[in-house]
């Protein structure tokens, strides 16, 4: 499958967010201008920027990817810039950078946030001048690219912070596009479900008419998503592969959930008696983890699940707020 195929066959939804969205990124692709976008993890940021190349005027172009957070700070400036023969111990021959590969197309940059400051300040320089210098050389090499660049932290935090130059978030923010996470596209949860269960079913040679129990479908569409639309995938086809008949009717959210359970609570086995309100803590705090999620962390509907006063619940979010975790 191609990239292009894949953009048009996992960009998927019918949402009002999402068809929001996706006209959105039509509208920005059209501009050749540097591009922001930020989502949640599994949320289809690489995707996104797929369909900006695919739909801008650079689409003949290449696509070139650089996912920051999978390499050190040291080896970023190479991997961007390149470097000449010597420029360092072990730099073997000369070796062009991603801004030369991306020349006539496009630049991705995962997670951008994560970008050392001295590697911004030779980014800023290529985006005001289309020019840049090898590491280990002096000669300027000119570029016609465009830079998206894709992150869910919150840079102008950063820039405050001193983490990211102010004047490279003006030049790279022409526009900022913000993903909608999966839990807020309602009625795309059924579309994605069924589009990766016969995805997964063509790949194990099912022939069978691919369904999902009703108590299954509500599952699916109560459960908060943390991971999104990669979380989503996960767990359907892990569901379609573990069945042996459809319709599926059961979905494994937590693949890490032990089926034994804490050994100290089988067979009745209560464990070291001074752990008293250690266990009472702990269960309290999951309790109210799961109820905030299972409401999408609607606290009165949490109350309600927990059967507890509205007070009575935030009292105990109060109490476990700092141990809590919020929506990505």
């Amino acid at each position: 499958m191609t990239d292009r195929d894949r953009v048009k066959q996992e960009g998927l939804g019918e949402s009002e967010e999402f068809l929001n969205f996706q006209g959105q990124l039509s509208r920005a692709a059209r501009v050749d201008r540097s591009i922001l976008i930020i989502g949640e993890r599994g949320s289809g940021k690489e995707l996104a920027a797929s369909r900006i190349h695919y739909l801008s005027g650079r689409w003949d172009g290449p696509l070139v990817t650089l996912n920051c957070a999978a390499l050190p700070p040291s080896l970023i400036e190479t991997e961007l810039f390149g470097h000449e023969q010597g420029a360092y111990t072990g730099a073997q021959g000369r070796r062009k950078g991603r801004f030369e590969e991306a020349h006539g197309g496009t630049l991705f940059l995962d997670e951008i946030g994560l970008i050392p400051l001295e590697v911004q300040e030779k980014i800023l320089r290529v985006v005001e001048y289309g020019a840049f210098e090898r590491v280990g050389s002096s000669k300027p090499i000119e570029v016609d690219v465009r830079i998206v660049g894709a992150t869910n932290a919150d840079l102008p935090k950063l820039c405050e912070e001193g983490r990211f130059k102010r004047d490279l978030l003006d030049r790279l923010s022409f526009e900022v596009l913000f993903i909608p996470p999966l839990r807020e596209r309602s009625g795309d949860i059924n579309l994605l479900a069924f589009y990766f269960a016969n995805r997964m079913a063509m790949e194990l040679e099912i022939r069978d008419n691919i369904e999902f129990s009703e108590d299954v479908l509500a599952q699916l569409n109560s459960y908060v998503w943390p991971g999104n639309v990669r979380e989503l995938k996960n767990v359907v086809e892990r569901a379609v592969y573990s069945t042996d008949s459809f319709p599926v009717t059961q979905v494994k959210f937590d693949p890490f959930r032990n089926p034994y359970g804490d050994p100290e609570q089988q067979s009745g086995q209560i464990g070291d008696l001074g752990r008293f309100k250690d266990v009472i803590r702990d269960q309290e705090i999951a309790f109210v983890q799961a109820s905030l999620e299972k409401s999408r962390y609607n606290q009165k509907k949490a109350a309600e699940l927990l059967g507890i006063t509205y007070d009575q619940f935030r009292g105990l979010y109060r109490k476990y707020n700092d141990q809590l975790s919020e929506p990505d």
